[in-house]
């Protein structure tokens, strides 16, 4: 069992929310009971997701995607009052890390990512130096988008303006980060990976002799936070569960 307080404190001491310029607020986002003993990780406070850590006995649940945004609608209703009721009705606290989760080193989602691919990144690119670049060893672009297929286990996208190249330097940044695929190619990346893909990318891999993949903001944002929750977990001696709610986007 820990304190709340005491368990925002590790969290933020391990992602260093600080450093961050980030698009909604990071760390405790609804406030719960003040002992923890159970933390659920997840990838999104989606009603699915604060609904199975009801049923877990969630003492607290850790997510990248939170409630909070900016520039959001501050009314509290519909299925924004239906998350929050849940929260509150069951005391449960709720964490959220946005993009403090995607950059840490170790345990972040682009560096989890990297390790599931089995690519170690060396240097880092693009704004806030979110995205990672790595030494890769692919005979063509269909290997790798076969590779990433079958580790993710879901269809990618591959745009390729070279079919036969084979991937040397690999680049990547997790969720919906296809505005990094410059920085990625301007980094001596020959293969750039993703979650999501827009209208340029295409002409861009293209026109570059590159390869572009989307992998899926969901599936390519899924491990970061059962890391940490883990690593957290471990240290404090609480019980921990990551919790997958699907989600094809």
């Amino acid at each position: 069992m820990i304190q709340r307080q005491d368990l925002l404190s590790h969290f933020d001491a391990l992602l260093q929310p600080e450093r961050f310029k980030d698009y909604g607020p990071n760390g405790l986002q609804v406030e719960g009971k003040a002992e923890i003993r159970h933390i659920v990780s997840g990838v999104t406070a989606s009603r699915a997701l604060i609904e199975a850590a009801i049923a877990d006995k969630a003492d607290a649940i850790f997510v990248h995607h939170g409630l909070f945004w900016k520039g959001m609608d501050g009314r509290i209703t519909g299925w924004m009052k239906e998350r929050i009721r849940l929260l509150l009705a069951h005391d449960i606290n709720l964490f959220a890390y946005h993009l403090p989760l995607d950059a840490h080193p170790e345990l972040g989602n682009n560096a989890q990512l990297g390790a599931k691919l089995g690519v170690q990144w060396d240097s880092t690119f693009g704004e806030q130096a979110l995205g990672m670049v790595g030494d890769a060893s692919f005979a063509s672009p269909a290997a790798l988008a076969d590779h990433v297929q079958q580790v993710l286990g879901r269809a990618v996208t591959c745009v390729s303006g070279a079919q036969d190249k084979p991937i040397r330097r690999l680049a990547w940044c997790t969720g919906g980060a296809q505005g990094f695929f410059e920085s990625a190619l301007a980094a001596g990346a020959d293969a750039y990976i993703t979650g999501e893909i827009s209208e340029p990318q295409a002409h861009l891999a293209r026109e570059t002799g590159t390869t572009f993949i989307a992998a899926g903001h969901h599936a390519t944002e899924r491990y970061g936070a059962p890391a940490v929750a883990a690593h957290v977990a471990q240290q404090l001696g609480l019980s921990h569960r990551f919790i997958e709610i699907d989600n094809p986007a």
